[in-house]
């Protein structure tokens, strides 16, 4: 087994620990010799791994510590690059320029083997148009963070426009085709609105009432979406 994923294997048990465990227990866990455990232990602790104990007490992640990105398995490395490069070749302009920076900036820390897959994958994203948009969508995304009322002249398949104020709290990027999911007041409930029909957008100075997680979440059973699904029958 290659050591990165030695290590990681080593703080994903940490992690499952509240209490401290021994480094024999943990040693069994993830099958390797006790002085290579101590070793282990040691490295994580010079990159930053807030582990604390010593030899025959046992040892104890402490809350808080964020896995580096040194500890990404080879499949996750191949899970993010498909990922970033799906991002860069298909989302919106400011996406696409922060997915090309988060691969750099990964790249940069990985050790040099995992570095290595990183630039030489060989799973693509294959050709497509980049979907068209109306609106701003760098804005939209700041106002669904930011659980912020805007309000937008919509055109709808026939043409016909409409003025409305919406509580944005998604965004879904499909092949061919951006959809701003928002509470819609002028309608009263959840609405769908394709980006490129958004001919005019601007927010409004006030937060909506409703935490977009919550609203979120109420969307998804009534669409029979996600593991709460089951709970709207």
């Amino acid at each position: 087994m290659p050591r990165s994923e030695r290590l990681m294997q080593l703080l994903q048990a940490l992690r499952r620990h509240r209490r401290p465990v021994t480094g024999q227990a943990l040693a069994e866990e993830t099958g390797v010799s006790l002085r290579t455990l101590y070793r282990d232990i040691a490295t994580l602790q010079a990159q930053g791994a807030d582990i604390e104990g010593e030899a025959g007490l046992g040892y104890v992640l402490r809350p808080g510590f964020l896995m580096p990105p040194l500890m990404f398995s080879e499949d996750e490395i191949e899970a993010l690059v498909l990922g970033a490069r799906w991002v860069a070749s298909r989302a919106d302009e400011g996406l696409s320029d922060a997915a090309g920076h988060l691969i750099a900036k990964i790249g940069a820390v990985l050790p040099a083997d995992l570095a290595e897959r990183l630039e030489t994958s060989s799973l693509l994203v294959g050709p497509s148009p980049r979907a068209g948009s109306g609106v701003d969508l760098k804005l939209m995304r700041r106002l669904i963070r930011e659980e912020q009322a805007a309000e937008i002249d919509y055109a709808d398949a026939s043409g016909a426009a409409t003025r409305r104020e919406i509580w944005p709290f998604a965004l879904g990027f499909f092949e061919n085709v951006r959809v701003v999911v928002a509470w819609c007041a002028l309608r009263n409930g959840f609405r769908h609105f394709r980006a490129d029909r958004i001919e005019g957008l601007r927010p409004l100075d006030r937060r909506y009432p409703r935490r977009r997680a919550a609203m979120l979440k109420e969307w998804k059973r009534e669409q029979g979406v996600g593991p709460n699904a089951a709970d709207k029958n």
